[in-house]
């Protein structure tokens, strides 16, 4: 099965997003998920707000798992809350790093 995690990274060098997740990423692999790699590494096109950018590139992503794993501090971030209102809305399987 599939999962992407959800991950509040504003104001985050791609270095510190991925270390963050690493403890999280294993605890998934250890229980047979396979997590889907979402920290997007292209650029913006200058047309586009970047913030709606990435997060309908993740939102395209929601539509390919079958789980989001909300980071903790998931709730004070803008694009992890519209995530997960989508899942909600679209009854993808919400899970939770403090679960874990």
């Amino acid at each position: 099965m599939k999962v992407m995690i959800s991950q509040p990274m504003n104001g985050k060098k791609e270095s510190q997003i991925r270390l963050e997740r690493q403890k999280v990423i294993k605890k998934l692999e250890d229980l047979g998920w396979q997590v889907t790699d979402t920290i997007f590494t292209d650029e913006a096109p200058k047309s586009c707000n970047p913030a709606i950018y990435y997060l309908s590139r993740s939102i395209k992503e929601i539509s390919k798992v079958d789980a989001v794993m909300f980071m903790n501090g998931w709730e004070k971030a803008r694009g992890c809350r519209i995530e997960h209102d989508i899942c909600l809305y679209y009854e993808i399987l919400t899970m939770y790093e403090y679960e874990l």
